[in-house]
């Protein structure tokens, strides 16, 4: 639709101009500068792997403090329960059903990426004006044409796959550790999987292979550690554009396998006797740290009073790292619809402008963060937008619930959290699916239907049950067909996936074996 001209009309009287002061131009900008915007986003991190949310092991002081100075929220959700499709519905702002990125690409975003009609943030906020940055992770795409400086980043450093090495070679005082059952979470490619025999030093040279990590598209050699690379290259970026408002998308590969950690994290963690969990504490002290120096920076360079920080995770911790990671005290985890997989760590902090020191058990969804940030930095948001602004909500402007329902949706399985009410529907499993497990690939082309056995349904009311454990559908049938209706709606709006569920797995739930898409 075309903009109607803005035609504006004024009549001054020669008296009132005649006494009137000289008039003086008033840059919009100066008058009311728009803000920074950082968005970290950690990888696999449980929603209780920080002090901040209850961690008795894992001390993050620089997180703890993040909360302190905003916002943390409870009920902050993600849109998938593993990282991809988290990712894409993070930087556009829309559920990633909408746009087929349904399930994770196990190497096929060598081939293409998420949609080039989905605008992502760093569109948005490159045509509004700002410098943008992305450091870290992206898995969205490692084609050309879909890698981050071809959607609106001005400046990558990273990986352009889902996972890597952190260290080349390892120091005296480093570890590498590898839990029995992690070696599925290594693949990266369908092509040239790795077999369940492969050393600790086959997976890092692999990773290494085949996740490279890149300034902008040419390959570069990092002999840091990769979280402290990453850090430094936001503290960089951080500097180099104090003068003028910069985006920057931080997203750490860091807790995500492989388990490797230095002696300087270590040292923090030597009395924990779990091997996975001193260095799984210590991968989440490196994330921590780099908090702490970004916040740092922002002091000494004047900009923590007009920076936006919003710190999250992609999803719930993995199951397959054998418990050296806490989703406590919710059920389920990483691949699941329960709390556990999509309930994650959420703080939204800006001195002076969100007041501090607040819990809030509001539900807020990582589609969230466009909207802000699009409001904030007076850009227009493309069509189809699912998110809210949550400005009003932090600022207390608003005391309503910035999202009272979220959906979820990986093929045939479908959730859905509308205020209290929790509902999961999914493929019921037999004894001989657990050969089909997140070590194993599915060929491309097998779609996940319904299964034959039918699909098991659960309800629970989170109020009064947090860890999901009582199913309350059969005696609440009228809530379970209002649900159902409010997922079928919702649904109309989405499209089929662009490829097969290729990760398999089974869990027990409520005495059923359910059959999990990622």
């Amino acid at each position: 639709m075309k903009r109607a001209p803005l035609i504006l009309a004024a009549t001054l009287s020669l008296a009132a101009a005649a006494s009137a002061p000289p008039a003086t131009a008033v840059d919009p900008a100066r008058a009311a500068p728009r803000p920074n915007i950082i968005v970290i986003v950690a990888d696999d991190l449980g929603y209780g792997d920080t002090s901040a949310y209850g961690s008795t092991i894992i001390k993050t002081p620089n997180i703890d403090a993040l909360a302190a100075d905003g916002v943390r929220f409870t009920s902050g959700y993600v849109t998938h329960p593993v990282c991809a499709p988290s990712r894409a519905a993070i930087l556009t702002g829309r559920y990633q059903q909408r746009f087929g990125w349904e399930f994770n690409p196990v190497g096929r975003d060598r081939r293409g990426g998420v949609s080039l009609a989905e605008p992502f943030m760093g569109n948005i906020l490159k045509t509004a004006g700002y410098r943008t940055g992305m450091i870290g992770k992206w898995h969205l795409g490692e084609a050309e044409g879909y890698q981050p400086t071809d959607r609106g980043f001005d400046e990558f450093f990273g990986i352009t796959a889902g996972a890597t090495a952190f260290f080349t070679q390892s120091q005296p005082g480093d570890d590498t550790y590898t839990p029995p059952g992690a070696a599925g979470s290594f693949r990266a490619t369908i092509q040239d999987p790795l077999p369940p025999t492969a050393t600790d030093d086959e997976r890092m040279a692999y990773l290494r292979s085949v996740a490279t990590v890149r300034r902008g598209k040419q390959v570069v050699e990092v002999k840091a550690y990769l979280t402290d690379a990453f850090t430094d290259e936001a503290v960089r970026f951080i500097g180099s554009n104090k003068e003028r408002p910069f985006f920057l998308y931080l997203a750490y590969t860091t807790p995500h396998t492989p388990l490797q950690a230095t002696k300087k994290y270590l040292d923090r963690y030597r009395h924990v006797p779990d091997r996975g969990q001193r260095v799984y504490a210590a991968m989440v002290s490196s994330l921590d740290d780099g908090v702490g120096a970004i916040r740092a920076k922002l002091k000494a360079e004047g900009l923590e009073k007009n920076t936006l920080i919003v710190f999250l995770s992609d999803n719930g911790c993995a199951p397959y790292i054998q418990g050296a990671c806490s989703n406590a005290p919710l059920n389920g985890h990483k691949g699941t619809h329960l709390e556990g997989g999509v309930r994650v760590p959420y703080i939204v902090a800006w001195p002076g402008r969100i007041p501090g020191g607040r819990v809030d058990d509001r539900m807020v969804s990582s589609l969230d963060i466009v909207p802000t940030a699009a409001a904030l930095a007076g850009a227009s948001l493309p069509k189809g937008t699912d998110g809210v602004n949550l400005m009003p909500f932090v600022t207390g402007g608003n005391s309503g619930v910035p999202n009272p329902t979220v959906y979820w949706r990986a093929g045939p399985n479908f959730a859905i959290r509308d205020g209290d009410w929790k509902l999961w529907e999914a493929n019921k499993a037999d004894p001989s699916d657990r050969a089909v497990n997140a070590a194993n690939i599915t060929p491309d082309g097998t779609h996940a239907v319904v299964s034959p056995l039918g699909q098991h349904v659960m309800l629970f009311d989170l109020k009064g049950d947090p860890g999901e454990k009582a199913n309350v559908a059969a005696a609440n049938p009228g809530v379970v067909a209002g649900l159902q209706a409010k997922l079928k709606a919702w649904d109309k709006d989405n499209v089929p996936p662009q490829w097969t569920s290729m990760r398999q797995s089974v869990k027990k739930q409520d005495g059923q074996l359910l059959k999990i898409y990622d």
